[in-house]
């Protein structure tokens, strides 16, 4: 199976940009119709709009002061998957992205946050 490069690398530069930036506008273009976002240990399936909703109240009560990817790798499967770290005014998160590819798109499938 070959794995278009471009397109999960342009999900991934939207992802840091957005997640940098506090954009959930941004971040959810390139969600799946449902995600699941884990944050702190509360795991839900969301629709594309609730995520935004959500990703709007976590930037509210965690501003990030940055977000760098720290490693990134495939499965076998073609599942993408990178992971990165959330930084805030009171600590950082490990953010762990996983993609996959639905309908010749990459979009994020997961989303979790773990507080460090």
């Amino acid at each position: 199976m070959h794995l278009d490069g471009a397109a999960q690398n342009e999900v991934l530069s939207n992802t840091k940009v957005s997640l940098a930036q506090a954009n959930p506008k941004s971040l959810t273009k390139f969600f799946n119709d449902f995600v699941e976002i884990s944050l702190g240990g509360e795991k839900g399936n969301y629709s594309r709009t609730q995520a935004e909703f959500v990703m709007k109240d976590f930037f509210r009560k965690y501003p990030p002061t940055g977000f760098e990817l720290i490693h990134q790798g495939a499965s076998k499967e073609g599942v993408k998957y990178a992971i990165g770290q959330y930084s805030h005014s009171k600590g950082s998160f490990r953010v762990y992205i996983l993609i996959k590819q639905f309908k010749g798109n990459y979009l994020i499938d997961t989303l979790n946050f773990s507080e460090e």
